[in-house]
């Protein structure tokens, strides 16, 4: 059990640390937690990537993982895409919400890869924010994690642990991805981004958190935060 005065030690200590200090606990850490990390999400290529991140928006990923082998039996690829209409797609998605924007989207994104890229993903930002229901965090996931290009994609679980830990405000995505890529090394952002989102998922959760199950907010958390726990 974790003891108030335990919380105050604690907090005299989070004072001294230098954010370059919080930065290297953080990657020694996930390092000894995660040493290897896997994409949460069931895909083969590009293209069936961009499909389960696209339909992971305000959703699981066990949710989509559900739905994405029976999409993909009858469609892994933008050409078999086409060949359903908007209404049987949304049929097989219709279990992961807001199945009528994301099936527009797919079938979209798919006619526009046969047109534009011959049936490709296309390994750019622009290119890839360009297609429907594509926006930059599912573009960012897809050019770090389908072709290896470093990028630091921000979803919750990473934003809320950038502000708890504090290393970034907190205001917004942007602001979090922007710090995030001037703290981090280049180098680790691909595979950082996946070690924050299994830490966030299973020690620093946004409902239920338990500081005493969550040892890099417990050394390097933000003041407010802590300060909070105390007083709770």
């Amino acid at each position: 059990m974790i003891t108030r005065k335990f919380f105050i030690i604690l907090i005299t200590t989070l004072y001294n640390l230098k954010k370059k200090d919080k930065v290297k606990y953080v990657i020694e850490q996930l390092e000894k937690l995660y040493p290897k990390t896997t994409i949460p999400l069931y895909h083969k290529d590009p293209y069936t990537l961009l499909i389960a991140v696209l339909l992971s928006a305000q959703s699981t990923d066990v949710g989509v993982n559900k739905i994405t082998p029976k999409l993909f039996k009858k469609a892994d690829n933008p050409y078999d895409m086409v060949k359903l209409s908007v209404s049987e797609i949304r049929e097989i998605i219709k279990p992961v919400g807001l199945s009528p924007m994301k099936a527009k989207g797919i079938y979209g994104l798919s006619k526009i890869l046969i047109n534009k890229h011959k049936g490709e993903v296309p390994c750019d930002l622009t290119s890839l924010e360009s297609l429907p229901a594509v926006g930059h965090k599912t573009a960012s996931v897809v050019i770090s994690q389908a072709f290896g290009k470093p990028m630091f994609p921000v979803d919750t679980h990473i934003h809320r642990l950038m502000y708890r830990w504090g290393l970034s405000s907190g205001k917004n995505v942007v602001k979090t991805e922007s710090d995030a890529k001037r703290l981090f090394p280049k180098r680790l952002w691909n595979k950082l981004h996946l070690q924050i989102i299994y830490y966030g998922r299973e020690r620093s959760p946004a409902r239920g958190w338990r500081v005493s199950n969550d040892p890099i907010s417990l050394k390097i958390g933000r003041r407010s935060v802590i300060n909070k726990l105390i007083n709770s």
